[in-house]
């Protein structure tokens, strides 16, 4: 068998709410385990009910039917995460149980694939775990671990762990998937085929290739590439080996904020899109914009192509082992992944009446023309009337250049189960060590463009009354203008990160206790540049960037790096994580169980440039920022009998959050409290069946370091309620149903004033056979087109009304025909 660790503690697996059935792991051995019996996180099978955690799985058969656009709308789907999915297929923000969002990206839950994490930390600036993920026909199942139990499964993941498991070719065969939006332009085609290599070997190979333009419109192909991945398993008594590598090389648009208009009042906004522009099918970007000059790192010009977007390459080769010794299973994990990146796009940019935004720019009589486009040169002489919403953008244009997170991980561990008295004792130990890498130059641009949608937006010029040119073919700045040209900024540290652990589980009768420890400790090496270090860096020169021989105005406004001032980074770090549960089966189709785990996140490269890093010799100002620990008590109430599953769990958390706002680049440093309720069930009766999960949550912000005001507020993002429910109808023929993901309303800042509306969002389903190897799916994401905004980037309602809002994709439909063989 392939658990995802051996016995780190003892563990229990939900119901997911889009599967009744349980989802067993890929076994190496070929064996099928019950079908209510947990291999994830235990060295020995356990019965659901005779375990003390919470754990849900995806099987590939309902990740087919959910045909989720992104990693993140796949995990808006398990109870208790809550996943914003408004970027697209990469950087989404996620987090579990109340646990904060205060900035951006994925703190404090780990995403993995087989066993090892993909990326270290997942908030990194510019590249997610979920930008290196991608759900194709390799994909055998997604395991999620929830709550306090995870804090001694992995490193860093205090919240949680999200697995994606591969197929490893048991199953003889393979498919062939062709997909097309039918009311978006994407075209994709999915294969896997694995089986038998003689009497002790199998293979699995598998991948996919996609191109189109992607969810919403841009004007051009936004979406093109695919990945391979391949392993062989090499079987004997008592064990086995895998080996496994996998190419990646894709490329997806990011969706940053879109213009809408507010009216009502903060609590009770009422939002509507502005003319000319769909909040869930446009973007800023067009045919029109593509090209960015910029100074690269070694402050050379270069010309990017802003249709890169999140464009990832990842090659990844890997190593797994499982082996009986004396009684002993010795579980050894490697993995070594090249990554290299590049993120272009517009990011926090700003809306503004085309009038009030040529005054701001030239002052009184400024006059704005098409800078390219259909109209190039045409003046825009009614700024009120431009596309029907009189609307200009200052696009933050952000060239991120990832020229390596190569990330290298190790997990070796020996598990072994003791008779003792009259019951099993299983008692697990092993070490983990991961080098992360992170280096990268983060390049800026100011441009001005009007506000139109189906990728036709065009750059705008602006001219002085007097007739000087203040932008050059749309460019107002070849740097971050609207921050004073500030985090133009280059890093290359390398994270070190080690771990011994051990656990023991005692399982007699109707009970099973168990313990389990973790210490980590690990060190930041390497050096920053940036003029927001000080120092008399300088950040902003005058330089002929174009080589026209000209000086224009934007040329005075030019994004340069310090490369001859250098900062250290030089810190190290260490913690202790432990977790202990109890769990008592009460009769056969009843169990109880109570947790308490104390973990933490090692923060990473988000408190650079900032005062926590001193910038003379690289060690921390403030030793309490090296890490935030998290601490969680559950206490949970599992039934199954008859097709009836239900599970109710509490749970408390309170965590310390250090970080760095990556609108503002204002520093945070505050700590939280989280209760709730966390429910999931189904139920299935003939050919319907019904899963549904809800998950409650009270948060507050209990300590601020910077903003003491917001204390005693609910964090920002958290909502009271989110909520699941998937009712279908399957039968030999068909399938079909729908899927119900909503959420109440939450804060979009800390300041608690601007409320993002609740909403639920509708998926629908059909698969039909119509041969006994041909399948027909139609899916629908977001059937009822609803305005599904996430968040909004300001604190309350300005006087223009425009909101810079982050909202979830459109309705878009999609059909699939599928061969297997």
């Amino acid at each position: 068998m392939t658990p995802l660790f051996l016995a780190a503690a003892a563990s229990s697996v939900a119901i997911s709410p889009v599967a009744i059935d349980t989802a067993i792991p890929q076994n190496p051995s070929g064996d099928t385990a019950s079908s209510d019996t947990v291999t994830t996180g235990v060295a020995k099978g356990r019965d659901r009910l005779d375990s003390a955690t919470s754990t849900s799985s995806l099987k590939e058969s309902d990740i087919t039917k959910l045909a989720p656009r992104s990693i993140g709308d796949l995990l808006r789907d398990v109870p208790g995460i809550r996943s914003e999915a408004a970027t697209g297929e990469g950087l989404a923000s996620v987090s579990i149980r109340g646990l904060p969002l205060a900035s951006s990206g994925i703190k404090f839950v780990q995403l993995q694939e087989d066993g090892l994490p993909v990326l270290e930390f997942g908030d990194i600036q510019g590249l997610g775990p979920d930008s290196l993920i991608r759900a194709d026909l390799n994909l055998s199942q997604v395991e999620v671990i929830r709550g306090g139990s995870a804090s001694t499964f992995a490193s860093n993941s205090p919240g949680g762990l999200i697995n994606f498991i591969s197929k490893t070719g048991e199953k003889e065969g393979g498919a062939i998937a062709l997909t097309s939006g039918l009311d978006y332009d994407q075209y994709r085609a999915d294969f896997d085929v694995g089986g038998k290599l003689g009497d002790t070997a199998r293979f699995h190979l598998g991948g996919f290739f996609r191109q189109g333009e992607g969810p919403r419109r841009t004007g051009y192909d936004a979406q093109r590439g695919g990945q391979v991945k391949l392993n062989v398993t090499k079987t004997f008594s008592g064990g086995y080996i895998r080996v496994y590598g996998k190419y990646l090389d894709d490329r997806s648009p990011f969706y940053d904020t879109v213009p809408v208009r507010a009216t009502g009042t903060n609590s009770a906004p009422k939002v509507r899109e502005v003319a000319g522009f769909d909040a869930t099918r446009d973007m800023l970007l067009s045919r029109n914009i593509r090209s960015n000059l910029v100074l690269d790192g070694n402050n050379n010009p270069v010309v990017h192509d802003l249709a890169e977007g999140i464009t990832t390459k990842a090659k990844s080769i890997g190593l797994e082992s499982q082996v009986d010794v004396a009684g002993w299973t010795v579980t050894e994990r490697f993995r070594f992944s090249g990554i290299s990146a590049a993120f272009v796009t517009p990011f926090t940019s700003a809306f503004l009446p085309a009038s009030q935004a040529a005054a701001q720019l030239g002052g009184a009589g400024a006059r704005l023309a098409y800078a390219n486009g259909p109209l190039v040169g045409q003046a825009i002489t009614d700024p009120a009337a431009l596309n029907g919403n009189g609307l200009l953008a200052a696009l933050n244009i952000l060239d991120l250049r990832v020229k390596s997170m190569r990330n290298v991980t190790n997990d070796v561990r020996a598990s072994r189960v003791w008779e003792v008295g009259e019951g099993d004792l299983t008692t697990t130990a092993g070490f983990y060590a991961a080098r992360q890498s992170i280096a990268r130059d983060a390049l800026w641009s100011t441009m001005v463009s009007d506000v139109r949608g189906d990728g036709r937006a065009a750059l705008i010029d602006v001219t002085t009354a007097g007739g000087r040119a203040l932008t050059q073919n749309g460019v107002y700045a070849y740097n971050l203008a609207l921050a004073g040209g500030t985090r133009r900024r280059s890093v290359d540290v390398e994270y070190s990160v080690n771990a011994p652990f051990a656990s023991a589980n005692y399982h007699i009768g109707r009970v099973a206790i168990g313990a389990s420890v973790r210490y980590d400790f690990g060190t930041a090496r390497g050096q920053v540049f940036g003029s927001d270090l000080g120092g008399g860096r300088v950040g902003t020169v005058t330089r002929d960037i174009d080589g026209d021989g000209v000086i224009s105005a934007p040329e005075t406004r030019v994004g340069v790096t310090p490369l001859t001032a250098p900062a250290p980074v030089d810190y190290s770090y260490r913690y202790l994580s432990y977790s202990s549960g109890i769990n008592f089966r009460i009769a056969e189709p009843l169990a109880v169980f109570a947790r308490y785990s104390r973990g933490a996140r090692a923060n990473a490269d988000r408190i650079l440039f900032s005062p926590i890093v001193d910038i003379a010799d690289g060690s921390l100002t403030t030793r309490s920022a090296a890490y935030d620990p998290v601490k969680q008590a559950e206490l949970g109430i599992k039934y199954r009998n008859a097709g009836l599953t239900l599970n109710l769990t509490g749970f408390w958390a309170k965590a310390q959050d250090t970080n760095v706002d990556v609108v503002t680049s204002q520093i945070i440093q505050r700590d939280y409290r989280a209760t709730g309720l966390e429910f999931e069930g189904g139920v299935r009766r003939g050919p319907f069946s019904l899963t549904a999960g809800a998950t409650y949550t009270d948060a507050e912000i209990t300590r601020d370091a910077v903003n003491p005001a917001v204390v005693g507020n609910t964090p920002r993002h958290q909502a009271k309620l989110i909520f699941q429910a998937t009712p279908q109808v399957t039968t030999d023929r068909f399938s079909m149903g729908a899927v119900f993901i909503g959420t109440t309303g939450s804060y979009a800042q800390d300041t608690n004033i601007l409320k993002a509306p609740g909403f639920v969002t509708t998926n629908a389903f059909l698969q039909v056979q119509l041969a006994s190897r041909l399948m027909l799916g139609v899916n629908a994401n977001n059937l009822f087109d609803t305005l599904a905004i996430t968040t909004f980037d300001e604190a309350a309602i300005p006087a223009s009304t425009i909101l810079r809002a982050r909202p979830l994709n459109g309705r878009t439909v999609s059909a699939m025909v599928r061969l297997d063989f």
